[in-house]
């Protein structure tokens, strides 16, 4: 156990870090990486990915209080954005948290593995969307939230692969979109974990310390190194350029992509 917990903590620093630097949540390392430990813990298959996704929107919302905090302090964060969008955040993530919770290990893989390789190779590419439009009215922010909430907790990230991109499309500068993208990961994250609570409930073979499908002994450990890096990363996020850390992040992604699919499906 003191091997896993020590990978545990590792990969919490990993993701606070980069959850910090891109907004992006930090589920996108750490879905695939605790979806390999997992496996090679014995645990079922049946719930691999259903553990996984659980307890990394758990500890995103560690790492997004400790990530918004930073932004906050920098100014980063355009709250009444925020406000706008929760509700259909909200909304959203608990919906695609029940979806999530009926669908079997592999295919939920394989939808996780598309998304965050699309997301990946637009990181290695710096693909931006042109800036050509203001921000939506109350009833499109709630549309556009739903639907960033539901894939948020399909795939367990906190929002930013879609939330960032979205409000640079809508002329947000990119420091404030990634900031506000850090708050904005509080609520998918709250209402994903209600979510994964609720479809584990009951749920047979899970492994002991699991409430739901969510894996404690993994969360905690995750989160006291998460929360320790996000502030650095927000740091770093507003003194360098992160082109550069986003192709090594991007690649680092499709590395754990194929080895999360290898083990699944190998």
């Amino acid at each position: 156990m003191t091997v896993w917990l020590v990978g545990y903590l590792a990969l919490g620093a990993v993701a606070g870090f980069f959850a910090g630097l891109l907004g992006v949540g930090g589920g996108a390392i750490m879905v695939p990486v605790l979806a390999l430990m997992f496996a090679a813990q014995g645990f079922p298959e049946v719930h691999l990915m259903h553990l996984a996704l659980g307890t990394s929107l758990a500890a995103i919302i560690f790492t997004s209080i400790s990530s918004l905090r930073a932004h906050h302090r920098h100014g980063a964060v355009i709250w009444p954005i925020v406000r706008a969008i929760a509700p259909g955040i909200v909304v959203g993530t608990l919906a695609g948290a029940q979806v999530a919770a009926k669908v079997p290990t592999r295919p939920l893989a394989i939808f996780f593995a598309i998304f965050i390789g699309y997301v990946a190779v637009q990181m290695l590419l710096n693909i931006k969307p042109k800036p050509s439009r203001e921000l939506p009215g109350r009833a499109g922010m709630f549309g556009v939230g739903a639907f960033i909430g539901g894939i948020s907790a399909l795939v367990a990230i906190g929002g930013g692969s879609l939330s960032v991109p979205f409000m640079a499309w809508c002329n947000v500068k990119m420091h404030n979109a990634i900031g506000t993208s850090a708050a904005i990961g509080l609520p998918i994250a709250l209402a994903g974990t209600a979510g994964y609570l609720i479809g584990g409930y009951g749920a047979t073979q899970l492994p002991p310390g699991s409430v739901g499908f969510i894996y404690l002994p993994a969360l905690v450990a995750c989160v006291v190194t998460s929360m320790l890096l996000a502030p650095l990363g927000a740091r770093v996020a507003h003194t360098l350029p992160v082109a550069t850390l986003k192709k090594v992040f991007a690649l680092v992604l499709i590395v754990l992509l194929a080895k999360m699919l290898h083990g699944l499906f190998g």
